[in-house]
């Protein structure tokens, strides 16, 4: 169904959830601050990007929901082309372009050849990022879970050039990068693509239910990557740079569990990935350049299997792991993708993190202070169950925040705008 669906206002539930107190306690490091402002995590300083323009605003602003477009199946990720088009990939495999951003856009599918697309469980067609030079190339990468015949292979980026009329893509680079694990069963693929402020290529991914990956400095699983989006390489500053094996070269930080979210502040370049915990702690994380974030479900390495009941951040085993930003508890939400509102029409939600959430079925907008640290978790009420499980989540550049449903059946793509 197209069309456009005003929800109620209202005020913004505050919630309890656990949040760092210092930049030094989250970065876990005696006498560490956090990053420089301006800075980018793992690469040389960048200005902060420019913030949509937008109404000047005071105070918290009610939210509007819409819809821009239905009948779509697990939306995993959209992105806003130059032209004002949205991109959107959906895990069953297919590839949509909607002709706006904005309700009543219509739905093109886009023809693709996506036959070795592996769509079981959490693995099919995942995150994707719009390229920064695509008013020039046309080309925008996919992250997929891949087979070889009918066997899982990998978790691979895909580059993908779309063509003039918008109604098919081919591809340029595959993969741009290959190698991540797999799961037969589909299980903590990731997999979040997200460009960082210095134009390096941000991937956050899983560790495929598998207890030594997260640990394991050689094995792309359970980290966030740090990438060349036009090589596939490693970006330049990488923390692991110098190592012998070459999937170290593209890991920023380790320890990580399943990555669904990764998101970077315009103002300060700051990098955050949002992750799933196992029945308790969904954590947000600010990324830190070869940093361990605690997840080791395999104890050293002196069990076997995948034991769960081991902490989201094990402080215990890894006394330099950097603690989250913010945790869950219990319940979990199983927290998905991430993006910080940006523009004066936000009023004081500008600089605002917000984060989509499957289970919980709600949108968590968090306030990071200064240091790095988030002080404050809300829920708006138009998000908080009305719309089932949210995923993506993405600003579009005219400062409108696009989350979409991943429930299974039509699906959608919202827009959410202050007023």
């Amino acid at each position: 169904m197209l069309g456009c669906t005003a929800r109620p206002t209202g005020r913004t539930t505050t919630i309890r959830y656990a949040v760092a107190a210092t930049a030094a306690a989250m970065l876990g490091l005696a006498g560490c601050t956090a990053p420089e402002a301006g800075s980018v995590e793992g690469g040389a300083p960048s200005p902060p990007a420019a913030a949509p323009v937008g109404p000047a605003r005071t105070g918290t602003p009610q939210l509007q929901v819409s819809e821009v477009a239905g009948g779509l199946s697990h939306v995993w990720d959209v992105g806003v082309l130059p032209d004002g088009r949205v991109l959107v990939t959906q895990r069953d495999g297919r590839i949509a372009l909607l002709s706006s951003a904005r309700p009543g856009a219509t739905v093109t599918r886009v023809t693709a050849d996506v036959s070795d697309v592996f769509v079981r469980g959490e693995g099919g067609m995942m995150g994707m990022v719009v390229h920064p030079d695509f008013a020039q190339t046309r080309r925008f990468t996919t992250c997929q879970t891949h087979m070889q015949g009918s066997t899982p292979t990998d978790v691979r980026l895909v580059t993908w050039q779309l063509s003039t009329d918008g109604t098919s893509a081919s591809r340029v680079a595959d993969p741009l990068v290959g190698g991540m694990p797999i799961n037969q069963s589909g299980r903590h693929s990731g997999c979040r693509p997200t460009v960082g402020a210095d134009g390096a290529l941000l991937v956050g991914t899983g560790d495929t239910a598998r207890g030594t990956i997260p640990q394991d400095l050689t094995s792309l699983g359970g980290k966030v990557l740090r990438i060349d989006l036009a090589t596939g390489g490693p970006a330049p500053g990488n923390p692991f740079a110098d190592a012998g094996n070459p999937a170290q070269r593209l890991v920023l930080s380790y320890g990580h569990r399943n990555v669904q979210g990764v998101a970077v502040s315009p103002s300060t370049g700051w990098a955050y990935s949002a992750e799933h915990g196992p029945t308790t702690d969904d954590e947000v994380n600010l990324l830190r350049p070869g940093a361990n974030y605690g997840w080791d479900p395999s104890q050293g390495g002196t069990v076997g299997g995948y034991d769960e009941s081991v902490p989201m951040t094990d402080l215990k085993r890894f006394p330099d792991t950097v603690p989250a930003a913010w945790s869950s508890g219990s319940p979990v939400e199983a927290v998905s993708g991430a993006a910080f509102l940006s523009g004066p029409q936000w009023g004081d939600l500008d600089g605002a993190l917000a984060v989509g959430a499957l289970r919980g079925e709600k949108l968590l907008l968090m306030r990071v202070g200064a240091d790095g640290s988030v002080t404050e978790v809300t829920v708006p009420p138009p998000l908080d169950g009305a719309y089932g499980r949210l995923r993506a989540v993405r600003l579009a550049p005219d400062g409108a925040l696009l989350v979409s449903t991943s429930n299974g059946s039509d699906d959608r793509v919202l827009r959410i705008d202050p007023v």
